[in-house]
């Protein structure tokens, strides 16, 4: 992998994939192993939803075990992540250039949509951290923005990671476990919608995509999701090109689809 911009979208599906990574898991730590070794990961997860964007400071982050009813072996997993207050700094200013409102959490720690998908990037837990939010509200044109405002982090050694899922519809998850197993048609055709917006670079269509896809609506019944993927499309350059390093689709509804930008 030549030319990669320094921004990524990744899946962490459900909070089981941090013991079963899988095909989608392997192929995120291949990726994680050809990158360059960055400053610092920023990374946002749609578990971390505030009012405003907000950029944690936390020395040492906690991992946080966001989740109910799996099995005891996900809640004894610790991903010890340093936070890194001085590039945090820089995250900050980097997000005041275009929003009126950034805040500071200086105790936030790391979401299952934060730790999952670095703990099998980067196990040693050996490079910084800082967490931003999303404010699902305020929908992908701003998730976009705020990936353009960090953009000018990734010239300066950082890597910006959105972890998310191009489909999560947990009501019909629920449904297919109870009868049968079958993956709703939806699911891969907005899944394969996406990967055609993303490589025609048909961002506006992406950004609109509730009034061109149903089968959008039906995959994303709120936005959370979906939002880090924008973010990271923002933060790798409106020039760039958009590569699935992989595809696949995990618990019957949850897209696993992963790129890379260059």
């Amino acid at each position: 992998m030549q030319n990669l911009r320094n921004a990524l979208f990744v899946p962490h599906g459900s909070p089981t994939f941090a013991l079963e990574p899988g095909a989608a898991g392997e192929s995120m730590s291949q990726l994680a192993s050809s990158l360059a070794s960055p400053r610092a990961i920023v990374v946002i997860s749609p578990h971390w939803d505030t009012a405003v964007p907000t950029v944690s400071t936390a020395t040492q982050l906690e991992t946080i075990h966001d989740f109910y009813g799996f099995p005891d072996a996900l809640y004894q997993i610790q991903y010890p992540a340093k936070g890194s207050p001085e590039g945090a700094q820089e995250v900050v200013k980097a997000l005041q250039k275009r929003f009126k409102q950034v805040d500071t959490a200086p105790t936030r720690g790391l979401d299952h949509g934060a730790w999952t998908p670095l703990r099998h990037m980067f196990p040693d837990a050996s490079i910084p951290v800082i967490a931003v939010s999303i404010q699902s509200h305020a929908g992908p044109a701003h998730a976009l923005a705020m990936g353009e405002a960090l953009e000018e982090l990734t010239h300066q050694g950082f890597l910006v990671i959105g972890s998310g899922n191009i489909t999560h519809n947990l009501g019909d998850l629920r449904i297919a476990a109870m009868s049968g197993g079958q993956t709703p048609a939806y699911v891969k055709v907005f899944a394969d919608w996406v990967e055609d917006q993303l490589r025609t670079k048909n961002v506006q269509q992406l950004l609109d995509y509730r009034q061109h896809s149903r089968e959008g609506v039906q995959s994303c019944p709120s936005e959370d999701h979906l939002l880090p993927l924008f973010v990271a499309m923002g933060a790798a350059g409106a020039d760039a090109t958009a590569h699935a390093f992989f595809r696949g689709i995990s618990s019957y509804v949850i897209a696993m689809d992963g790129y890379t930008f260059s």
